[in-house]
């Protein structure tokens, strides 16, 4: 019993903490500076703090202090970098999963095979290396289109032109 009451300590104290790795991120402060103009009743001051905030905002993003992207701007950012292995930073504002990329489509630049196996450029210039040591039952060449997907324990698996696919990794 007295487990019990342990662990159910440790979860009451542990709660907390967790809830707060689900808070969005904070709002950059030039925006939020924007935002907070909404609440000036007056109206001459509202606008002189909208015409400020503006010109801050602007200035921040020319200097490039303050990016600002849209969603579609995210989704190929995070399609450009599908396969990479990044360190677990909140990049494109917290918990997005459903705008997480589980496949991409593309054509063969460039492919070659060694002693390892084989190694093949996309046209997007990502470089996938072949990692088991499965035929291709079509072998691959410049123009033939490919499917990469997320397989388990962190590879992925490449398929050319619809064919069965084969264990690889992002190199480049």
């Amino acid at each position: 019993m007295k487990l019990f009451y342990t662990a159910l300590l440790i979860g009451l104290v542990t709660s907390p903490a967790l809830a707060k790795e689900k808070e969005p991120p904070a709002r950059a402060q030039a925006f939020q500076r924007l935002v907070d103009c909404r609440a000036i009743k007056d109206s001459a001051a509202r606008l002189a703090c909208y015409d400020n905030e503006v010109a801050t905002l602007d200035a921040a993003e020319k200097s490039k202090e303050l990016v600002i992207v849209d969603k579609e701007q995210v989704r190929q950012a995070k399609r450009t970098l599908f396969g990479l292995s990044l360190p677990s930073i909140k990049l494109f504002g917290g918990d997005d999963d459903d705008d997480a990329v589980a496949q991409i489509e593309s054509k063969i630049a460039s492919a070659s095979e060694d002693i390892n196996g084989w190694t093949i450029r996309l046209v997007d210039g990502s470089v996938w290396r072949q990692i088991d040591s499965k035929p291709f039952y079509r072998l691959p060449k410049a123009g033939l289109e490919v499917v990469v997907k997320r397989a388990a324990l962190g590879s992925y698996m490449l398929r050319v032109g619809g064919s069965p696919g084969v264990r690889v990794k992002r190199v480049i």
